[in-house]
């Protein structure tokens, strides 16, 4: 069974890139333009990753990453966040920072190597 990865990026371009990577890459992909339902798509697609730029239309992805690690029911799920805007290797290890961080623009196997890797621990 292929692992599930939920991208959230209010760029459509970077969306269709990514899950056209993604699914070449083996991956299930449900993809969303703004983080409002989120917690609605993840309770729906059950994904095993989440994938999510930093700046959203009207959202902070950062915020949206706090929200589901304070969570009790999603905790646990491994958020990685890209940006080409900000630096965020030093929110790593804060409570409700993502378990990675990827800038933009990126290196596609640099990318799927993250995504793997947090698919792994």
């Amino acid at each position: 069974m292929s692992k599930k990865i939920l991208i959230i990026d209010d760029d459509p371009d970077i969306l269709d890139l990514l899950s056209l990577i993604l699914v070449k890459g083996g991956y299930e992909v449900r993809t969303l333009s703004c983080g409002e339902t989120v917690f609605d798509d993840i309770k729906d697609f059950q994904p095993d990753l989440v994938l999510m730029d930093v700046m959203l239309a009207g959202m902070d992805g950062r915020a949206i990453c706090k929200s589901i690690k304070e969570n009790h029911l999603t905790y646990f799920l491994p958020v990685i966040l890209i940006s080409g805007t900000h630096d965020l290797a030093k929110s790593l290890d804060l409570p409700g920072g993502p378990n990675d961080f990827v800038a933009k623009p990126f290196d596609i196997v640099y990318l799927l190597e993250r995504i793997a890797m947090q698919l792994a621990a």
